[in-house]
């Protein structure tokens, strides 16, 4: 198949999981165009089966917004044209979705059928989405796909309550490359970082609001008062500054490093022995499942699509949002029993295989073709 991928080319998780797929479609023999405004910041390498596509738009006196969602339908028109696409697969229905339907109505127009998928990922539903500002047009571009993903059970549940959905919505979860994430040495950094052997606990996200950023130093806070541990913050955002000053606020600065945003995550993953998200919500929870992948059990709230990943007593803890007393209090019983350690540890790896590149991505070959074929189906009708 030739297939192309819009997405976001920055750190955002639907960038990352669009980007991994595209690389991993390519692996297959499939032959991938990713069309965005900028290279995917996860596609730094040639792939002789992957086209990068750039959207460029001009800077005119009469717009004080450069209009992005029309320069990427008219390089989507091109690049199905010119490349012979067989299917379009947007990633965020914010602005992707929209412009994908004024694509391939321009193309309807030229004689060109080609299958639109759109897959959903949180805020894009949660957050963005519901703003009266853009909902109109998310609702309307979510029914004109032609097929509708999204990454969670909670998630496709949220866009039914929050929108008028006619459409179908087939859940294929996010995915993590296993084999990637084991290759990392779990002691390698672990004596730098803890040198008389704390435990490490790990929080890693873009530092907003949602993640409940505050609740990790709390909870990192209680926990180290009670026996010594040490404390990663991976990643950056709004958030971090008030996050810097609690930690001064409750003296625990010696013991807690701000790393910001960094590539390796997985190597340092790897040093952890405790993941903590505390969010006020998440679609799935990608980050948790890398944790789960380098064998660290997880300590969260019971909010989104969390609890289809972390399995409460089985791979960590679920807590509602804000519960810190009874999160450290857990993080507590997993340290102090090394036997409740190594289980959690070793079945939070068996729960991440499940999520395991490998196994998810074949499940959107078969989604691909089902959209070509049907629409072929319906061309031939017609």
């Amino acid at each position: 198949m030739r297939i192309g991928i819009v997405c976001y080319p920055t750190y955002g998780g639907s960038g990352v999981v669009a980007t991994e797929l595209g690389k991993a479609l390519a692996d297959a023999g499939h032959e991938v165009h990713f069309i965005s405004y900028k290279q995917p910041f996860r596609l730094p390498h040639f792939h002789e089966r992957i086209t990068f596509h750039e959207v460029s738009f001009s800077n005119y006196p009469l717009f004080e917004f450069p209009p992005y969602d029309t320069a990427l339908a008219s390089k989507l028109v091109d690049t199905v044209k010119f490349s012979k696409l067989d299917i379009i697969h947007v990633h965020y229905a914010i602005p992707h979705a929209s412009a994908a339907f004024l694509a391939k109505s321009i193309l309807r127009e030229q004689g060109i059928e080609v299958p639109v998928v759109t897959t959903l990922h949180g805020t894009d539903i949660t957050l963005v989405g519901k703003d009266v500002t853009y909902a109109p047009v998310v609702s309307f571009s979510i029914n004109a796909s032609d097929g509708v993903t999204a990454v969670s059970e909670s998630l496709k549940k949220d866009t039914y309550e929050y929108f008028d959905i006619t459409n179908d919505i087939e859940v294929i979860p996010n995915f993590i490359d296993l084999q990637a994430f084991q290759r990392f040495d779990k002691e390698h950094f672990k004596k730098a970082i803890a040198p008389s052997g704390e435990p490490i606990m790990v929080h890693t996200s873009n530092f907003r609001k949602v993640k409940r950023v505050e609740d990790v130093i709390r909870i990192f806070s209680k926990v180290r008062a009670e026996i010594p541990t040490k404390m990663l913050l991976i990643g950056d955002g709004p958030e971090r500054k008030k996050a810097e000053a609690l930690c001064r606020e409750l003296g625990t600065c010696d013991d807690v490093r701000f790393l910001g945003k960094q590539d390796a995550v997985g190597e340092l993953l790897a040093v952890a022995d405790l993941f903590l998200m505390p969010s006020q919500t998440e679609s799935f929870g990608l980050a948790a499942l890398e944790a789960m992948a380098c064998q660290v059990p997880v300590i969260s709230s019971n909010a989104g699509g969390i609890p289809e990943i972390n399995i409460d007593g089985e791979t960590g803890f679920l807590s509602d949002v804000g519960n810190v007393d009874e999160m450290a209090a857990n993080a507590l019983k997993m340290f102090q029993n090394p036997e409740l350690q190594e289980k959690l540890s070793r079945q939070a790896l068996e729960q991440a295989r499940k999520f395991d590149l490998k196994e998810i991505m074949p499940q959107y070959e078969r989604f691909y073709r089902l959209q070509i074929d049907r629409l072929a189906a319906a061309t031939t009708v017609a």
